[in-house]
């Protein structure tokens, strides 16, 4: 018997029609993450630093060896992930992916860690520093996991669910977020830009959508592995850099195309899609109906129909759809295409 995506204490009287058909039995299973009820918010925040050298400049390094030493303190995130990636200008980003299950606790960590990442000594270089942070209600997020190794958000979940219903077609995201029971979830203004000095901070908007889709191939070898890297990838990346340098007419804001870096600094066989959305419903049409994601879906489901129930590759992803009040982008000596700077009066 297959779970509710949405767990019981988050369960409402419906009043949006669900995308799920009735009698429908998804082809494979699917897993979301278990909040314990006391959970009510997280708080999901980027860390990024580019520059422009082929080589990682001696800032660059000393800025990463200080979040990850503030990450150690009692408050700092249960946790942090590092990725790297190359922006649609040609700046080298590396990336640290905070995670808090209470936003209380990034709060007091925050306000000590700020000056060190955003204040004087940070303006007037070659690199910019910027934080890109989410503190969503436990409603406005949802998780899927085709197995049981957790990433992202869903590793500081009580557990798992067991299998559920509401996947494998369109719009299960939107049938997985308790908050679209009752709210269509359409986006509000467009976001607005402030300047503090050299800061650049970007006023949210409401319902702006987050999706993190990620890909991990370390257990495939062998013709999984071939497969994966030699025609999977490949069309996935295309799709990646069609909504990195092309996304604003289907309205996305900004995506990045990341590899996850281990504790040694190099990367690893993982990757993941992160990518800025003016609503869920943009995401939503993108991904039915767009070309680029036909294609990213139909490889995909040719090499899972090839491979059936032995597919090592590993799937995962989490959409959040926040609140204005649940956002704040703050850059510093980033170019004008960082992130949700190029957001900024182009809404569609």
């Amino acid at each position: 018997m297959r779970e509710s995506a949405i767990p019981a204490h988050l369960a409402t009287t419906r009043t949006r029609p669900a995308r799920r058909e009735p009698g429908w039995s998804p082809p494979y299973p699917s897993y979301v993450a278990r909040f314990a009820p006391a959970v009510t918010s997280v708080a999901i925040v980027c860390f990024g630093v580019q520059h422009r050298t082929a080589s990682e400049p001696a800032d660059v390094r000393a800025a990463l060896a200080e979040l990850a030493e503030a990450s150690a303190d009692p408050d700092g995130p249960g946790r942090l992930d590092r990725a790297a990636y190359v922006d649609e200008a040609g700046y080298r980003t590396v990336l640290g992916l905070g995670y808090w299950d209470d936003p209380g606790r990034y709060d007091r960590w925050f306000a000590r860690f700020r000056p060190r990442w955003l204040g004087e000594r940070r303006s007037g270089g070659d690199t910019g520093f910027f934080v890109e942070a989410l503190r969503p209600s436990v409603s406005r997020f949802e998780t899927l996991l085709s197995n049981d190794r957790r990433e992202g958000v869903a590793c500081l979940a009580d557990g798992l669910s067991g299998e559920i219903a509401e996947h494998g077609y369109w719009g299960g995201a939107r049938d997985r977020l308790p908050v679209a029971q009752t709210d269509p979830l359409e986006p509000g203004a467009p976001p607005t830009l402030v300047r503090d000095g050299g800061l650049r901070v970007v006023r949210g908007q409401h319902n702006l959508c987050l999706i993190r889709s990620g890909q991990d191939w370390t257990d495939t070898d062998g013709d999984e592995r071939r497969r994966y890297l030699d025609e999977v990838e490949p069309v996935l990346r295309a799709g990646m850099d069609f909504l990195r340098d092309e996304g604003q007419a289907v309205g996305c804001y900004a995506n990045r195309y990341a590899r996850l870096l281990g504790e040694d600094g190099e990367p690893v066989d993982k990757t993941f899609g992160m990518s800025w959305w003016r609503s869920l419903g943009h995401l939503d049409r993108w991904a039915r109906d767009h070309p680029t994601h036909q294609a990213i879906f139909g490889q995909a489901m040719r090499y899972l129909s090839a491979l059936g129930a032995g597919a090592r590759l590993r799937l995962h992803h989490e959409v959040v759809v926040a609140a204005a009040a649940e956002q704040r982008f703050e850059y510093l000596g980033c170019h004008p295409r960082t992130g949700l700077l190029r957001g900024v009066g182009s809404a569609r």
